[in-house]
């Protein structure tokens, strides 16, 4: 069931592109980090989903600004930077000074340059698209992507971005039912979840030849709107 004043009566909405990452921690087996949305959130409000976000004007000019997006937003939302120096990756006294220099006033694109880093777009690898249905009054053109936790860091969520985080097993997040689930995260997980070895996740979405595009439809029931399962 739709919340009160989800429908838009007007024009169709435009999607806004926007990324989400799924955060991958561990081999065999895996977890996915999963994080708590604020009750008065614009999406998904209360309920668990993946880290991400729309892209923003500072995105552009990275090569990608939708895997830039999704590298900001991980960052801004639970603190795990996905950027490289040279060969190096990005470890925990790195993520900190980018926290300190975006608190100082810079933005995230500033921070990174400033202390010559470079965004690991090439370590998001991208595995499916959905676009939020017609007659909803907000609408998002999604990417979805896997990524590694990096070695030798730690999730530090930001206060007004998440409430709680958890790292759970697809299987672990689908059978709880003290965890929510919006219709799109759900059917995320079902669909990597028979993967029980992350390198063969990992190896799947990147031998996709074309990633799809997911658009659930709307049907009217007596009890109101609500996403079709067919």
């Amino acid at each position: 069931m739709l919340p009160p004043g989800a429908i838009n009566e007007g024009p169709p909405v435009t999607p806004r592109p926007s990324a989400t990452v799924l955060v991958v921690r561990g081999r065999d087996p895996w977890e996915l980090l999963l994080v708590h949305r604020p009750g008065g959130a614009d999406f998904a409000p209360g309920a668990y989903v993946f880290p991400g976000g729309t892209v923003h004007a500072g995105d552009m000019g990275w090569g990608d600004e939708i895997r830039m997006a999704a590298v900001r937003e991980v960052f801004e939302e639970v603190g795990i930077l996905l950027a490289r120096r040279g060969r190096r990756f990005a470890r925990q006294a790195d993520n900190d000074r980018v926290r300190s220099i975006v608190e100082s006033g810079k933005t995230f694109g500033e921070a990174l340059r400033e202390l010559l880093l470079e965004p690991a777009l090439d370590r998001l690898v991208l595995f499916a698209r959905w676009v939020t249905p017609l007659p909803l009054r907000r609408r998002y053109d999604a990417r979805f992507f896997l990524a590694h936790l990096p070695a030798g860091q730690e999730v530090r969520s930001q206060e007004g971005e998440v409430t709680d985080w958890m790292w759970a097993s697809p299987e672990q997040a689908l059978s709880n039912p003290d965890i929510t689930l919006v219709y799109a995260t759900r059917t995320v997980l079902e669909s990597v979840a028979p993967d029980t070895d992350a390198a063969k996740l990992f190896d799947r979405a990147r031998r996709l030849k074309e990633v799809p595009t997911v658009e659930p439809k709307m049907v009217r029931t007596e009890n109101g709107w609500e996403i079709s399962e067919s």
